[in-house]
């Protein structure tokens, strides 16, 4: 069964969308999803990590987004307000199933039972993405997904997403600082938990 085809050429430009959205024009939210749901859906299963929650996340960013798109006043890109609906969601949802966060003074279990105690290691640890092989790949994966929420969003907003501090703290309705704060923690969180594989 094929899917149905939307002709993004609809709308030659984002301005144009936006209007289009505003008036109501029925292929105007389908354009939308069509062209930005890859991104909101990768935003939401690397804070989630769970398939099924990051497919509600994307549902609910799109209906919110077309249900509201009067309350965007367009100074910021659309996919920048849409990363916001959808960072708004998953952190929703995060909350539902919120863990205890560890504290940087708790140990690391590791494999036979012992403890580890944490210790920061080398500032300047920066392995180049591009050498990892798949199983690092899948230990970064994995380490990034075990950062407490506050952190790891910060960390996927600034480092993976590639949003500014300034840009990363407007969504999340935090200040500049507490953006940095976060960001240096999950940095530091990350070294640590990558460190033995790296030294």
């Amino acid at each position: 069964m094929t899917g149905i085809k939307i002709d993004l050429d609809i709308y030659p430009d984002e301005a144009a969308l936006i209007q289009g959205l505003k008036r109501g024009d029925p292929e105007a939210c389908a354009c939308m999803i069509k062209k930005f749901a890859p991104r909101v859906y990768a935003i939401a299963i690397r804070m989630l990590n769970d398939p099924n929650d990051a497919e509600e996340v994307l549902q609910e960013t799109f209906i919110s987004a077309c249900k509201n798109i009067h309350r965007f006043e367009e100074r910021s890109a659309l996919n920048t307000w849409l990363h916001r609906i959808a960072t708004n969601a998953a952190l929703m949802h995060l909350r539902k199933h919120k863990h205890r966060e560890l504290s940087l003074d708790d140990p690391i279990e590791i494999q036979g039972g012992d403890d580890v105690y944490r210790e920061v290691r080398d500032a300047t640890l920066a392995p180049d993405d591009h050498a990892m092989n798949s199983e690092i790949r899948d230990v970064l994966e994995k380490a990034i997904a075990s950062l407490p929420e506050t952190l790891r969003t910060v960390f996927i907003l600034r480092e993976v997403e590639g949003y500014s501090t300034e840009e990363t703290a407007n969504m999340l309705g935090i200040s500049i600082s507490a953006t940095k704060v976060r960001l240096h923690r999950a940095r530091l969180r990350l070294r640590e938990i990558l460190a033995p594989y790296f030294t």
